[in-house]
């Protein structure tokens, strides 16, 4: 895919002035990341890492990935609301990973108890990567959907000034003026504003419930200044405040501090290492309140990679989104081949042709947040220790998506200027609300381009990997 800049690439002057002018720019729009040293203080912060020249992505296959978000909002949705279907796909991950087996039994409590949430609140990243199949030609493949905390819908909003800027500086105005706004964090925040107002009550306040370690604030910032723009309260807690300060009156109304909540929006809680004892208490008060949760923990069991992989098998989607043949025929066309480790001849059969060529998979956990999966030798290595044993259930097998490669600058505080060979990511932002059985709204609510250097197999901006990019139309 050429981009009309592969000629800056060449030009080691024009790179070194637009980077500067670039980093000057990051840190002017606030693209902005706390630093590793203190990463819960702002008053020492550095521009979060990016590329210095937007990326090429073929229209027709951002345009798709456009089309179907509404479509997976509602599949996420069906999903969520489907007692039977969760507790079926994913009867052989809860006994052997501890992690998804008790957001699971939180969900089975509450269900027992009956839900008293009766808003739903959605707010989900699809994210895909371009697959170039034999004939070269590239097709939109998705990884993953993100259904807790998929961030940077607020610093990726403010990238596209930045690129704007390099552009003009290179020269290259009518590229610069082709770039497309982009602004995730207001469509993230009209969820959560339609949602509180839905609630029913205008003194209650929006709780962000956050990480102890707050690297990434700034990207959520943006999300909270457009809400108190609408003059809806916002207060961030930690899981171990709600345990400490959070009760529950008999109606189920969620209190932090005496104020009544009205949407818990997780920016935490999507890893194994996010909870103790306490943590998971106060999850389980979180769940069983009125509250509309972002998302609650039906919606991130929706999300898992087990979830993903039942969703390829023939006749899934059909039944769970019955009458929607078109919307089944658009889910369909960006899944890339997902395989069951379960025991049996099925699980044996695709563990054994991973292990005799490791190169042409992925093996995926059941996690969020980038860094996990596993390639390669790796991979043969990690298959062949659990080929015969239940564990081996807590993974799912992904064909491996080869894009085409590009070069690009990535800009990375305190690190050298040079050149690289980079793949992209693009992930779209889907906004649902629903009330009772009514679909309310349902959203593409902006997009975020990744972008990598090879080398690197997996992980995103926050693991340290990916950086933050703008898409240029080819």
């Amino acid at each position: 895919m050429a981009v009309p800049w592969d000629d800056v690439l060449r030009d080691e002057p024009a790179v070194q002035e637009a980077a500067s002018v670039a980093v000057d720019a990051a840190l002017l729009e606030g693209v902005l990341m706390r630093t590793e040293g203190e990463p819960n203080a702002s008053d020492v912060v550095n521009y979060a890492p990016f590329t210095l020249l937007p990326s090429a992505v073929p229209s027709a296959l951002f345009e798709q990935a456009y089309a179907v978000q509404q479509d997976f909002n509602l599949l996420v949705d069906a999903i969520s609301q489907n007692k039977e279907f969760l507790e079926r796909t994913l009867a052989s991950t809860i006994k052997v990973d501890d992690f998804t087996a008790r957001l699971f039994r939180i969900h089975m409590q509450v269900l027992e108890e009956g839900l008293a949430q009766s808003v739903f609140l959605g707010i989900n990243r699809s994210d895909y990567m371009f697959d170039c199949g034999v004939d070269g030609t590239p097709a939109l493949k998705q990884i993953e959907i993100n259904t807790i905390a998929a961030s940077f819908g607020g610093l990726t909003s403010r990238t596209v000034a930045v690129h704007g800027r390099v552009l003009k500086v290179l020269g290259k105005s009518k590229e610069a003026s082709r770039l497309l706004p982009n602004n995730p964090s207001k469509g993230l925040a009209l969820g959560i504003a339609k949602a509180w107002e839905l609630y029913g009550s205008q003194s209650a306040v929006v709780m962000f419930l956050v990480e102890e370690v707050q690297r990434n604030i700034f990207d959520q910032r943006c999300v909270e200044n457009e809400l108190w723009n609408r003059n809806i309260r916002v207060i961030r807690k930690r899981f171990r405040d709600v345990f400490e300060k959070g009760s529950l009156d008999d109606a189920k109304r969620l209190y932090m501090d005496g104020q009544e909540v009205a949407v818990v929006y997780y920016r935490e809680g999507y890893v194994p290492t996010n909870y103790n004892q306490q943590n998971w208490e106060a999850r389980l008060l979180l769940e069983r309140s009125r509250a509309v949760k972002c998302p609650d923990i039906a919606t991130q069991l929706a999300g898992t990679k087990k979830v993903q992989q039942e969703l390829s098998r023939p006749g899934t989607l059909e039944r769970l989104l019955p009458g929607r043949a078109e919307a089944v025929a658009r889910i369909r066309a960006t899944f890339a081949g997902l395989y069951s480790l379960d025991m049996g001849e099925e699980g044996d059969k695709i563990a054994a042709t991973a292990i005799a060529d490791p190169d042409r998979f992925v093996l995926k956990p059941q996690r969020e947040g980038g860094g996990n999966n596993l390639y390669g030798e790796e991979l043969r290595q990690v298959l062949e220790k659990i080929r015969d044993s239940p564990e081996r259930t807590s993974y799912i097998l992904m064909d491996k998506i080869k894009p085409q490669p590009a070069m690009n600058y990535l800009l990375r505080a305190h690190s050298p200027l040079h050149v690289s060979e980079c793949i992209s990511e693009l992930g779209i932002f889907g906004v649902y609300v629903r009330q009772g059985k009514e679909m309310v709204m349902n959203e593409a609510a902006g997009h975020l381009l990744r972008t990598k250097a090879i080398e690197h197999a997996d992980g995103g901006v926050a693991a340290g990997v990916a950086v933050l990019d703008t898409p240029y139309l080819v």
